[in-house]
C-alpha cells in the first residue's frame, strides 16, 4: 500500500501499488490536522513525501508515521525522493547544528526503512551510519537517457572535482565524454568557478550536471564563462531542482539553452520521471522485514 503527502500523488501513482492520499489540514493558528483513512491493519505501507522545502512537512509527517503504527501498519518505509538537510552535516561555525543527524534520529526510528533518490553524501560516507535499511537510487540512468535523447555530441560537466566519479557515471551511460569545475564558495550566492582546458573535445556541447541547485550560482557562473569561450549553449540537468528564486532566471541569463531536472522535486523543469527507478527499488520488500 502506498501512502501519498499532498503534492506526491503524481509520483506515487507511478510506483506500482493502490495509492491513498495522506490528508494534512492546516488550521488558522498554524497547527495541522494528519488524517488516514486507508485501512493500514497488517499492510506494508510506503509513505511518499519528498523533502523539499521541509520544514512545514516534517511535523506533519511525524505524525503520521506514528499514527500509521498505531493503526497497526505492519511495516513502514519512507519513500522521501529528496532528502533534506544532508548539507548540513558537520558544525562549519561555533554553535551550529548539525541537521543530518537531528533528522535521522527524529523519524529513523518511526520507519522499518528508507528509499531515496541520490543523496548528497559528502562528510557523511553512507545513510546506513544514519539511517534503517536505506535504499538509495541513483538517477544516472535516467539523467544519461534524457541527455543522450535531447543534447547531441554531449561533454558532461560536473560542478567540482568530488563529483567526478558521479559525472563520470552518467557520461558512461550516455556514451560521452566528462571533466569538472574548479570551484570557490564565498556564501550562500557568491561562487567562483574555473574551467579546465576544453580543447580535447572541440565542437561538443556542454552538458552541466549537479546533484542540487539551489541558487544555481555555480551552474550559471559556468554557463556564462562556457558561452565566453564560443562553445553552444550548454545544457544544465539537476537531479533535484529545489530552484530558490530567481535561480532559473540566473540559468537563462547566464546562457543556458535546456534545463531539466527530476521529479523527486517538482518544477517546471521537471520532465526526467525517476518513476521506474523508485518502483524498481520498492517492488521486493528489504530482507528481513
Amino acid at each position: 500500500m502506498i501512502l501519498a503527502f499532498p503534492g506526491n500523488g503524481s509520483l506515487a501513482a507511478r510506483l506500482g501499488g493502490p495509492v491513498h492520499p495522506v490528508h494534512v489540514h492546516q488550521f488558522p493558528d498554524g497547527e495541522s490536522l494528519v488524517r488516514i483513512e486507508a485501512d493500514v491493519q497488517g499492510a506494508c505501507v510506503d509513505v511518499v513525501c519528498t523533502l523539499d522545502r521541509p520544514d512545514p512537512k516534517l511535523f506533519p509527517l511525524v505524525v503520521a508515521l506514528r499514527t500509521l503504527r498505531e493503526l497497526g501498519a505492519a511495516r513502514i518505509r519512507l519513500v522521501a525522493p529528496y532528502l533534506c538537510y544532508m548539507r548540513q552535516d558537520r558544525r562549519f561555525h561555533p554553535g551550529e547544528g548539525v541537521s543530518a543527524p537531528v533528522l535521522a534520529s527524529m523519524l529513523g526510528p518511526l520507519v522499518d526503512g528508507l528509499v531515496t533518490v541520490d543523496p548528497h553524501l559528502h562528510r557523511i560516507t553512507s545513510l546506513d551510519t544514519l539511517w534503517p535499511r536505506p535504499v538509495v537510487v541513483h538517477a544516472a540512468p535516467a539523467l544519461a537517457a534524457w541527455v543522450a535523447e535531447h543534447v547531441r555530441d554531449p561533454l558532461f560537466i560536473g560542478p567540482d572535482e568530488e563529483s567526478a566519479q558521479w559525472v563520470g557515471a552518467v557520461a558512461h551511460l550516455a556514451g560521452a565524454p566528462s571533466t569538472v569545475l574548479r570551484k570557490e564558495r564565498r556564501g550562500d550566492r557568491d561562487v567562483d568557478v574555473s574551467l579546465p582546458d576544453l580543447d580535447r573535445w572541440p565542437g561538443r556541447t556542454p552538458v552541466l550536471v549537479d546533484d542540487i541547485a539551489s541558487t544555481a550560482r555555480t551552474l550559471a557562473a559556468a554557463a556564462a564563462q562556457l558561452r565566453r569561450l564560443g562553445t553552444p549553449p550548454p545544457a544544465c540537468v539537476v537531479v533535484h531542482a529545489l530552484f530558490a528564486e530567481g535561480a532559473a532566471e540566473a540559468l537563462v541569463e547566464a546562457g543556458v539553452g535546456l534545463v531539466a531536472s527530476t521529479n523527486t522535486v517538482i518544477a517546471p523543469t521537471s520532465v526526467i520521471d525517476i518513476a521506474p527507478l523508485l518502483a524498481q527499488a520498492l517492488a521486493p520488500p528489504p530482507e528481513g522485514v
